[in-house]
């Protein structure tokens, strides 16, 4: 009988150490798809397969913010049949109102309206009169909106809230708080382009991030302009290069600048920003875009908390003009 019972306590113990090994051999999964309408791609070292998680937050946030699905949140308060945000929304507004403030207005995701009436949202438009947009911008701006506890409330009700440009942002950034939660200290997180990221890969060296060229072709091209090194913190890249037409010989761009109503399709083509979070750098790669290449010189060649780097065509010859601050450049790997 003690031998029977010897025999089942060794072998118990064989098992529990066998279970508890196996969860200390970590090794890299992955995980792709689509998430509103742009493809995601997941990498990360953890000791079981954590898609599940990733799955719930993607589903989460859609119910939240997704202005394209009619039964999330954000599209509840946009036709104000709600007025009670959540923490996702709340945590948006918060970051977006900073962001507003610090960009002199560059950066505002009340602007949906005027994303609406130039035909780039949910909504169809094409070529609004002057009229139509001052008529438009008398509804647009975060100062009119505010926060009483977790309570949104409007100065007019036709205002309304597209987090399009900062959202993924947060999506990259909440799966990465997930997968250190569950003990991931490697991982590249990369959503429609906004990528963030933490130790190394497969490989044992830093992520290697790669920022397109832009092409004015309107086609799905990726021919890297750079590479960035990557062990921690976030990049985001905004253009004009994928989402623009030509209408009555004018080439509208689904940059919308909220302090004029214009479509901002100007020389510069793409802004790449590198930050500690990646909802940060979302937000200010639109913000910069907006603002157009010389105000975003200005504003961050002596910044440090941002790295940016701004891609511009020539005036003249149509040549592409590479510009980066310090903080940047020292993210750039040779290739």
């Amino acid at each position: 009988m003690v031998k029977r019972y010897t025999a089942i306590l060794i072998a118990l113990i064989v098992t529990l150490v066998a279970v508890f090994c196996s969860r200390d051999r970590k090794r890299f999964f992955s995980s792709e798809g689509v998430v509103w309408t742009t493809e995601y791609h997941i990498t990360y070292e953890a000791d079981r397969d954590l898609d599940d998680s990733i799955q719930f937050i993607l589903g989460n946030m859609d119910m939240s913010v997704s202005p394209y699905n009619k039964a999330s949140l954000i599209s509840a308060l946009n036709e104000n049949t709600m007025t009670r945000v959540d923490g996702y929304i709340k945590r948006l507004i918060l970051a977006s109102t900073v962001i507003n403030r610090e960009s002199s207005g560059a950066f505002d995701p009340t602007v949906m309206p005027l994303v609406n009436a130039w035909g780039f949202g949910y909504k169809s438009g094409s070529m609004p009169t002057r009229a139509q947009l001052d008529s438009i911008l008398a509804f647009v701006g975060m100062d009119k909106l505010a926060l009483h506890g977790d309570t949104l409330v409007k100065q007019d009700k036709r205002l309304m809230l597209d987090f399009s440009s900062i959202a993924k942002g947060l999506a990259c950034d909440e799966i990465g708080r997930m997968l250190a939660r569950n003990g991931a200290v490697n991982w590249l997180v990369e959503i429609g382009g906004e990528v963030t990221a933490s130790g190394t890969n497969s490989r044992g060296t830093a992520w290697q991030v790669s920022v397109d060229m832009p092409s004015n072709d309107n086609v799905d091209s990726h021919e890297s302009s750079f590479v960035l090194s990557l062990d921690s913190g976030a990049v985001a890249t905004s253009g004009n290069y994928r989402k623009w037409r030509v209408e009555g010989g004018n080439k509208l761009s689904h940059i919308i600048d909220p302090r004029t109503g214009d479509s901002r399709a100007g020389t510069l083509q793409s802004v790449t920003v590198i930050a500690s979070d990646c909802m940060t750098a979302d937000a200010w790669a639109t913000a910069c875009m907006v603002m157009g290449e010389n105000e975003v010189k200005r504003m961050m060649e002596h910044r440090q908390d941002l790295g940016v780097m701004t891609i511009a065509a020539d005036t003249t010859s149509g040549a592409l003009i590479v510009w980066s601050n310090a903080p940047f450049a020292d993210k750039i790997t040779a290739q």
